[in-house]
């Protein structure tokens, strides 16, 4: 089992500099098992560890992987610009840890966000190798026709892009509504294509990754969880096409 000392293990936490975790130590702010530790120098298993840090139980995680349901008005950025950022919405231990996003949703874009520690992981899910499907439903300024979704099927030309993107499905919801899955994961690509095709994005919701659907995780706007294996193994549905 791998162990290590106190202080070390709650820096790697989130719960701030080695020097802080040391005081929080000595004030005794923490417990394991019901006991409160005095010397930061402790080594602890890190196996299965569950801690308490003001009275909050915590459980050692060498990375987290997060999935948020993102509101309106946030910007997927460690250093915002002109609204909130995403980080805000969750506890000052990941900012501490430098859990980032993995890609991004426009400021007033909701749904599905995947959020790491895991500089690898970031990368494979992040990579334009790895095609993984993204489902997303738009609302439409224009009525949603037939001929819209067969555009979006076969194809539409964007300024910077060498060849036609399409949508690996596409289908009508209702008069404004539609729903579309992608694989390229390109820059506005949704509202884009929308307006390639001559209608407007109003409103967008991303609300599948791979088989991972923020339907199943019954998560509310602002909410979010721990991604466990088994729901890691949901977004393993790309493959690499190089």
């Amino acid at each position: 089992m791998a162990k290590i000392t106190l202080d070390r293990m709650l820096q790697s936490q989130g719960f701030g500099s080695r020097k802080w975790c040391r005081e929080l130590v000595a004030d005794g702010e923490v417990s394991i098992g019901g006991e409160t530790p005095t010397d930061y120098k402790q080594a602890v298993e890190t196996d299965g560890l569950v801690f308490t840090v003001f009275g909050e139980d915590w459980t050692y995680r060498e990375h987290v992987y997060i999935v948020l349901n993102k509101p309106a008005g946030y910007e997927c950025s460690r250093k915002p610009s002109n609204h909130p950022g995403v980080l805000t919405l969750l506890p000052e231990q990941f900012t501490w840890r430098e859990v980032q996003p993995v890609g991004r949703l426009d400021h007033d874009t909701t749904g599905l966000l995947l959020l790491s520690d895991d500089g690898a992981f970031i990368h494979a899910q992040s990579s334009p190798r790895r095609h993984v499907p993204k489902r997303y439903v738009a609302t439409t300024h224009e009525p949603v026709t037939d001929a819209l979704v067969a555009q979006l099927l076969g194809g539409v030309q964007l300024h910077d892009e060498p060849a036609p993107l399409h949508a690996v499905s596409c289908q009508r919801l209702g008069e404004h509504q539609i729903e579309i899955v992608l694989e390229q994961g390109k820059y506005h690509q949704v509202k884009r294509m929308l307006a390639a095709a001559g209608n407007h994005c109003d409103a967008l919701r991303r609300i599948a990754i791979g088989g991972l659907t923020l339907d199943a995780l019954a998560l509310d706007e602002g909410e979010w969880l721990y991604l466990e294996a088994a729901d890691l193994t949901l977004l393993a549905g790309g493959t690499d096409k190089g």
